[in-house]
């Protein structure tokens, strides 16, 4: 499953970098590629082990409002 998180709040690679890292440790993510000109991430995931939800949980966790 593929979906896109609208991230606010990230304006550096360092912000970039720790988006994907989170997102990337959320057990049944495939691939995260996050965009700072976008402001976005593109998730790929297993819907069977993890949900939007969660991703966008990670996100807030790290420091960034997610949509």
């Amino acid at each position: 499953m593929k979906t896109v998180i609208k991230i606010q709040g990230m304006t550096c690679g360092g912000c970039r970098q720790g988006v994907e890292n989170a997102l990337k440790r959320v057990p049944g993510v495939l691939s995260a590629r996050v965009s700072l000109e976008e402001a976005q991430a593109e998730v790929d995931y297993d819907e069977k082990k993890t949900a939007p939800d969660e991703l966008r949980a990670a996100v807030l966790e790290a420091g960034f409002t997610a949509e």
